[in-house]
């Protein structure tokens, strides 16, 4: 199959992917306690007050009902008002979205710089003090939970050192990176850890294949063994393994964004959990899996083009 083939094949399966996760998302957001009416109008309001809004919101109808309102306005682009924050679900979508999305990717971008020259350097030198201590600094970060190394990244380098901003997310492209540079670490250090040991047992792998034995036979220096021959094949199984953490890194979002009081979509979907903003968590569910889906997508071409027996 041809890599045009595989791309199409791909997104004909993101579709009822989308639509099993849509069914899931709208029933499980109607199993949580409380309701989005009682919600607003408080504990004074009388049942009068409450059913007159259920039917103005129609959530007085059949929940079979609103799942076929709600696919309808879907499909149309149209996901409806904020129940608690009254503006168009997509409009809050499309502000917070791009902001998850660039933490996300400077998270990404900052465990792959760590994590790929010190697997190298851990490989190389496997069973001798500088793998021990990678490998020991590395399960160190592996093991600290998120909103822990966040606290204490946002206590000493925001509050006491000053050198980053306690939180937001600034104006301009250099500003965005500057506020988001201390949540983005907090999640790299234990991605990261993920990223280097799979790594390293990657390269310990390749560097006893016989194609690599053939290129040392042939006087090829050290330095393009590994560039050249061991490093494109040992990153197939990380690429994949990226792709795949990249639900983990959003769900980690959410905790990293109410720590540093980032503007994203994590915690917007905390906000709305406790709001039972039932537009606004159907449609970012809907939005997240789109999202991931697409970064499944990336990873398959990404490895495609590290080794071209995948597309066949």
């Amino acid at each position: 199959m041809n890599r045009l083939g595989m791309v199409g094949l791909r997104l004909l399966q993101i579709l009822p992917t989308l639509v099993l996760i849509g069914v899931v998302a709208f029933v499980l957001v109607r199993l949580l306690p409380g309701d989005p009416v009682s919600n607003m109008l408080g504990d004074h309001a009388t049942d009068a007050t409450i059913a007159r809004l259920q039917a103005q919101m129609g959530l007085d109808q059949p929940i079979w009902v609103q799942f076929l309102l709600f696919v309808r306005h879907a499909v149309q682009g149209d996901f409806g008002d904020s129940i608690a924050y009254h503006v168009p679900v997509a409009r809050l979508i499309a502000e917070r979205l791009p902001v998850t999305i660039t933490l996300a990717a400077l998270a990404t971008l900052i465990a792959i710089g760590l994590a790929v020259p010190l697997a190298f350097i851990s490989a190389v030198n496997a069973d001798r003090w500088p793998d021990y201590l990678i490998r020991a600094v590395f399960q160190v970060g592996l093991s600290s939970p998120i909103f822990y190394v966040g606290l204490l990244l946002l206590t000493v380098f925001a509050a006491a050192l000053r050198w980053f901003p306690v939180g937001g997310y600034g104006e301009g492209i250099g500003d965005h990176l500057y506020h988001l540079f201390l949540p983005a670490v907090a999640l790299a250090l234990s991605f990261s850890a993920v990223i280097m040991r799979s790594l390293r047992a990657s390269i310990l792998a390749v560097l006893t294949a016989e194609f690599v034995d053939f290129a040392r036979s042939k006087g090829l220096s050290q330095r393009i063994i590994l560039l050249r021959h061991v490093l494109r094949n040992a990153l197939i199984s990380t690429v994949t393994l990226i792709g795949l953490h990249m639900g983990s890194l959003l769900g980690g979002a959410v905790i990293t964004e109410s720590v540093f009081a980032v503007p994203g979509v994590g915690r917007l979907m905390v906000e709305s959990i406790f709001a039972r903003d039932y537009t606004v968590i159907q449609a970012l569910t809907m939005a997240l899996a789109v999202v991931v889906s697409l970064t499944f997508l990336a990873t398959d071409l990404v490895q495609m083009w590290l080794d071209p027996r995948a597309a066949k």
